[in-house]
C-alpha cells in the first residue's frame, strides 16, 4: 500500500476495452501516449498500476495494466484516478512561463499593494481557458481567468500570485470620480 505525499492526477479510467483486461482512459498529460513514462501510477486507496501496453485511440488512450487480466477486473476499475508523486514530475523540462497546476495550489493570490484575494484552491479548464478557483476565508470560492491579463507574476518562492483584480472580475471598474479629481463639477 503506498501513500502519497504530494499526489498530482495524472489520468482517469473509463471503460472495458475488449475482453482481455485493456481499459480506456483519460490522460492529464501533455503527450497522452507517455503516461507509462512516469513509473507507477496509484490510486489512493493505496493500490500500484504497472503499464504494459498503450495506444491512443481518439481522445483517450487505451492501457493494459500488469495483473488485469480479463474485462470484469478492467470493469472493476472503471472511474478510478490514478497518481503519481510530484517529485516524479521532471522540473527541467518546463519552459520559464509554464507551471504544473499541482504547483498553483496553495499559492496566495495578492493586488500590487498587497491585498489578499485568497489562496489557489483549484486550477479548471472547462473548455475555454484555463481557471484559478480562489478561496479565502470567510469567503465563497470565485473563479478567476488564468490569463497574463489577470495574473501578472508568479512567485513558487515566495508562495504567490500578484494579480490584477480588476482584469480578473474581483472588482468593479474605479469609480470615475477617481479619475475626476481635481475637475470642476457640473451643477445640476
Amino acid at each position: 500500500m503506498t501513500k502519497l505525499e504530494n499526489p498530482v492526477l495524472m489520468a482517469t479510467i473509463g471503460g472495458a476495452q475488449g475482453l482481455r483486461g485493456e481499459v480506456r482512459a483519460k490522460a492529464y498529460t501533455a503527450d497522452p501516449s507517455a503516461l507509462g513514462d512516469y513509473g507507477l501510477l496509484h490510486s489512493m486507496d493505496g493500490r500500484s498500476f504497472e503499464i504494459l501496453e498503450i495506444r491512443e485511440m481518439k481522445n483517450v488512450v487505451v492501457v493494459r495494466f500488469r495483473g488485469i487480466n480479463d474485462r470484469n477486473a478492467a470493469e472493476a476499475l472503471n472511474g478510478l484516478e490514478l497518481y503519481i508523486e510530484r517529485d516524479n514530475l521532471p522540473d527541467e523540462e518546463l519552459e520559464d512561463d509554464e507551471f504544473y497546476y499541482a504547483d498553483l495550489e496553495g499559492l496566495e493570490a495578492l493586488d500590487d499593494k498587497g491585498v489578499s484575494y485568497g489562496t489557489v484552491s483549484g486550477v479548471f479548464d472547462f473548455g475555454a481557458g484555463d481557471l484559478l478557483e480562489l478561496k479565502g476565508p470567510g469567503k465563497r470560492p470565485v473563479l478567476i481567468p488564468f490569463s497574463e491579463a489577470s495574473v501578472l507574476e508568479i512567485d513558487l518562492e515566495a508562495g504567490t500570485l500578484l494579480i490584477d483584480p480588476l482584469a480578473a472580475g474581483l472588482v468593479d471598474e474605479p469609480e470615475l470620480s477617481q479619475f475626476t479629481a481635481g475637475k470642476p463639477k457640473k451643477k445640476k
